[in-house]
């Protein structure tokens, strides 16, 4: 179905997405879809390690108990080390926006 686009169905869609979202939206949801990309992949490959782990350290057969899997501390999602506005507080106004 997308291999039947062609350059003017393109175009289309893309005045369409510009219409409708405004070219300083654009911006600001692909930085966004961009930071949700990058925060997906770093726990793929963190789940996919810790997997890893646990498997060799019980040698691959053992399965973990209940007891076991309510001990262990929640993961939480960090923001990326460049990313400062996403680590503030929810209560405190965001001041890098202009009204």
């Amino acid at each position: 179905m997308l291999a039947n686009l062609r350059l003017p169905e393109i175009l289309l869609i893309i005045a369409v997405i510009f219409l409708l979202f405004g070219a300083k939206k654009l911006p600001d949801m692909a930085r966004s879809l961009g930071k949700s990309a990058r925060i997906l992949k770093s726990e793929a490959k963190a789940m996919k390690k810790e997997g890893e782990a646990e498997r060799s350290a019980d040698g691959g057969t053992a399965a973990q108990s209940p007891a076991d899997a309510a001990q262990q501390a929640p993961r939480t999602i960090q923001a990326s080390p460049g990313d400062v506005a996403s680590s503030r507080p929810v209560a405190e106004p965001n001041r890098t926006t202009q009204s």
